[in-house]
C-alpha cells in the first residue's frame, strides 16, 4: 500500500485542488478502498464553478467524486461479505437505515443520507477511501472498473424508468442526450421499450444516442415547448406513453408535458432553475403525472445486473480518460462539454 494518499480537494468556490490527505481507516462495519475510476459527474463540476447545488453550499474543504469503483485494501470489524482483492462499485449514499423512509425502501429520501461529494461530506476522488461495506458490490470479472463507477449515473437512470412505469412495448420520449439522457435511453430499451425518442440541442449528442439504440433523435432549434412536442409526435407516429425530462430547461419540461399522451407519466429527472413555468392546467386535464425523482434506491443491483449480462452496454459513454494526476485537466475538459463521460484513474498500478 502507498503511504500517501493524493486526494482532489475543492477548498472553495473555483479552487480545485490536490493535496495529501491522510489515509483513512475503516471503522466496523466499513471497508478501505484503493481508488480505481471516478467519473465526473455534472454536480462535480458545478460544485467546483458555483460553490453550491441548492441548499448544499461549501463551507469547508470537501473532497469532489462519487461515481467510482476501486479495490477493497483493508476490511473494518463485523464486515463478511468482502475480503481484501475485491473490486467493489461504491453505491455513494448512505441513509440512518432507521427511519420510516428507510423502513419502507425509500432510503434516498432520508433526512439523515450521508452522500459523497455532497457538503459537508467528502467523496471518493482520491487513491484510498473508505464507505459502508453494505454499499459495496462486488464486480464480477469480466465487469470493468469503468463499469463499475457507470453503474452510479446507470442507477438513476433505473430510478427513472421505474418511476415512469417503462414495460414492455412502451413509446418513450427522453429529454436531453447528455448522460444521463443516454444512460435513460439504455434502460428503457432494456426495461423492454418499444420505441425511443430524443431531444437535443446537440447534434453530435444525438448522432450518439442514435448509436446507442435511440429510434428517433430530434434535433431541437426552437424554444417553443409546443412545437418541439409536435416534432416528437412525428417522430414517433404518436403521443409518448412515457416522457422522461433529462435537462432540467424549461422549454423541454413544458415539451414533456405537452407530447406526453393524456394518461402519461412525465418524470423530472434533470434539475434547473428552482421555479419554472409550466403548463399545469394542460397537465392537469389530461391526466399526466408529473413525478420527481431523487438519485435513486435499491437501484445498484440491477444496473449491475444489466451491465453484467450484456443487457446494457455502457462502455462507449467514456469518451475522455485522464490520471488523478491530470484532474484539473479533466474537470476543464468536463466543464467544456468535450465528449460525453470523462473518467479519472485513481490508481497510478493500474491507470
Amino acid at each position: 500500500m502507498s503511504d500517501t494518499n493524493l486526494s482532489a480537494v475543492l477548498l472553495e468556490k473555483g479552487n480545485l485542488k490536490l493535496e495529501e490527505r491522510p489515509i483513512p481507516k475503516p471503522g466496523r462495519n466499513e471497508v478501505q478502498i484503493a481508488m480505481h475510476s471516478v467519473g465526473i459527474c455534472g454536480s462535480d463540476v458545478h460544485y467546483w464553478v458555483h460553490g453550491a447545488i441548492g441548499d448544499f453550499v461549501v463551507r469547508a474543504p470537501m473532497i469532489l467524486g462519487h461515481e467510482a469503483s476501486g479495490t477493497v485494501s483493508e476490511v473494518g470489524k463485523g464486515v463478511s461479505h468482502l475480503k481484501v482483492g475485491d473490486r467493489v462499485a461504491i453505491e455513494p449514499g448512505v441513509p440512518c437505515r432507521y427511519c420510516d423512509y428507510c423502513k419502507g425502501g425509500r432510503y434516498n429520501l432520508c433526512h439523515e443520507m450521508k452522500f459523497c461529494a455532497t457538503p459537508p461530506i467528502d467523496g471518493s476522488l482520491a487513491r484510498y477511501y473508505v464507505h459502508a461495506a453494505d454499499f459495496c458490490y462486488k464486480l464480477p470479472d469480466h465487469v470493468s472498473y469503468e463499469e463499475g463507477a457507470l453503474l452510479e449515473p446507470l442507477s438513476v437512470g433505473v430510478h427513472a424508468c421505474r418511476r415512469a412505469g417503462v414495460t414492455i412495448g412502451s413509446k418513450v420520449l427522453v429529454c436531453g442526450a447528455g448522460p444521463i439522457g443516454l444512460v435513460c435511453l439504455l434502460v428503457a430499451k432494456a426495461m423492454g421499450a418499444a420505441q425511443v425518442a430524443i431531444t437535443d440541442i446537440d447534434a453530435k449528442r444525438l448522432e450518439v444516442a442514435k448509436q446507442m439504440g435511440a429510434n428517433f433523435p430530434v434535433h431541437v432549434t426552437t424554444r417553443d415547448g409546443r412545437e418541439v412536442a409536435d416534432q416528437v409526435v412525428r417522430a414517433l407516429g404518436c403521443n409518448p406513453d412515457v416522457t422522461v425530462e433529462c435537462s432540467g430547461a424549461e422549454p423541454s419540461v413544458q415539451t414533456g408535458i405537452f407530447a406526453t399522451k393524456s394518461g402519461g407519466v412525465l418524470v423530472l429527472v434533470g434539475l434547473g432553475p428552482a421555479t419554472i413555468n409550466i403548463p399545469i392546467v394542460n397537465a392537469a386535464v389530461r391526466e399526466v403525472d408529473i413525478r420527481g425523482i431523487f438519485r435513486y434506491a435499491n437501484c445498484y443491483p440491477t444496473a449491475l445486473s444489466m451491465v453484467a449480462s450484456g443487457q446494457v452496454n455502457v462502455k462507449p459513454l467514456v469518451t475522455h480518460r485522464f490520471s488523478l494526476e491530470q484532474t484539473l485537466e479533466a474537470f476543464q475538459a468536463s466543464k467544456k462539454g468535450e465528449g460525453i463521460k470523462v473518467m479519472i484513474h485513481c490508481d497510478k498500478n493500474k491507470a
